[in-house]
């Protein structure tokens, strides 16, 4: 037999294997150019929020009929992914359904599961096909949608449906084959739903069938390895990043909103108080909020990676719903596209963050920031536990604190804070003055 599939296989493997490894130390060094954070606390409750949030699907199910769409995909992605062992071991060693001969009526049992769930992902991508392009629900139709990532959506489903029709018109032509007593084929007890694909092919000469299914299986596996390189450039990268993603939530309360070490080291330093970081102080005092994804954490640059553009988050927020131009989908792929440019002008020995561009300014204006409310409706409607929030209070810091451009009603507001301890512009000994008036009025009613 020759070996030149084998060789063919080999190389395929080896070079979807080689371009995984550039776009993975890509997006980790992208990742990385966020400022250090460190969440390794509580790692019991965060290993319980990552198998309920991104391996059971907690969240998703708060809409149930995308829910239980989703998760017939989901659980096809993790079982099927076992058939594709078996096709990398075929690949490598030019066997034929390997597990069939140690399996025995099992491996019919497998297979005929193995279809149900790729029936079950084709039912699926079509309603989410007809949902986006159909039915148009109102998160979809979103302006920061427009272009490449809706047909990236779309492109996925497709990718997923072809994808599912070569594993049952493989099966299809397999056990005719097999039926005909053709060598190297094994005769399973019977596949339930490519059955229904049969009578297309029974016609066909021996081996117009084996071409069939040769190029059935070179299509599936070729088009897994193409998949699982393309999910490195999608939206759908939420796959893999979703784990770790929920794994380093945070998990402080909601309305609690994060110190500013900078100024906390500043303040300590000014009271002769040695810093946490450093008993030295620092040679450059460090930026006050972000203005560039290098200001920010790498948790809040993960964050953007992670996204699955669902909406949820917009179609939530208080200020979109209301005809603002904040979109919390768009601050966290604004984050993800200014990580990607940076990461190319490094790789193409550019300038990298001083491109004289920014986050802030380029890609987010200050009136998206200036109209969230602070209400962590974003959070909470997140599936996968993504902050928006946490980008946009860091940004409007750096407005408040380094540019001085807040607008005027805040800044009215922080200078009364500053010395009066409230919003309103009176002093902290006439707080209670209203008492006084109310306890006059009784008296007179009396």
């Amino acid at each position: 037999m020759s070996i030149l599939p084998q060789v063919i296989f080999l190389l395929v493997f080896a070079v979807a294997g080689y371009i995984l490894f550039k776009r993975i130390s890509f997006l980790r060094r992208n990742i990385f150019l966020g400022k250090r954070e460190t969440r390794n606390d509580l790692p019991d409750q965060r290993w319980k929020t990552m198998l309920l949030v991104a391996f059971g699907q907690q969240k998703m199910f708060k809409k149930f009929t995308p829910a239980i769409l989703h998760l017939m995909i989901y659980v096809a992605f993790v079982i099927i992914n076992l058939e594709v062992l078996e096709f990398v071991i075929d690949g490598i060693f030019g066997t034929h359904r390997v597990f069939a001969p140690f399996l025995g009526s099992a491996y019919g049992v497998a297979m005929n599961i193995f279809e149900f769930l790729a029936v079950a992902v084709l039912v699926s991508c079509v309603a989410f096909l007809i949902r986006r392009n159909v039915m148009k629900v109102e998160r979809f139709t979103k302006p920061e949608l427009n272009g490449w990532p809706a047909m990236d959506a779309n492109l996925i489903l497709v990718i997923e449906i072809i994808l599912m029709f070569a594993i049952l018109t493989m099966n299809a032509t397999d056990q005719i084959l097999a039926s005909r007593g053709v060598p190297h084929y094994t005769l399973l007890n019977g596949l339930f739903f490519s059955s229904f694909l049969q009578p297309i092919f029974q016609g066909m000469s021996d081996s117009t069938l084996v071409f069939i299914e040769r190029f059935a299986w070179w299509f599936h596996i070729v088009g897994i390895l193409a998949f699982a390189v393309y999910v490195t450039y999608s939206k759908h990268l939420h796959i893999f990043l979703a784990f770790p993603n929920t794994w380093y939530s945070n998990l402080k309360p909601k309305g609690e909103m994060k110190n500013m070490p900078e100024v906390t080291n500043e303040v300590n330093m000014m009271l002769g108080i040695a810093t946490e970081t450093s008993a030295e102080p620092p040679a450059e005092i460090g930026r006050f909020g972000a203005k560039d994804i290098n200001d920010l954490s790498w948790v809040n640059v993960m964050n953007a990676y992670s996204c699955t553009e669902c909406g949820r988050c917009t179609a939530e927020c208080p200020a979109n719903i209301t005809g603002k131009k904040l979109s919390p989908r768009k601050i966290m792929m604004d984050v993800r596209d200014r990580a990607e440019e940076v990461g190319k002008s490094m790789d193409s020995s550019g300038p990298g963050l001083a491109d004289g561009k920014s986050l802030l300014g380029d890609y987010i204006s200050k009136e998206e920031i200036n109209a969230c409310t602070s209400c962590n409706a974003c959070v909470e409607a997140c599936p996968i536990n993504i902050d928006p929030l946490s980008i946009i209070l860091q940004m409007r810091r750096y407005v408040s604190m380094e540019e001085s451009a807040a607008p005027a009603q805040w800044n009215a507001m922080f200078q009364n804070m500053e010395t009066a301890f409230s919003p309103w512009k009176f002093p902290p000994s006439d707080r209670f003055n209203w008492s006084e008036k109310v306890k006059n009025e009784e008296i007179k009613e009396i």
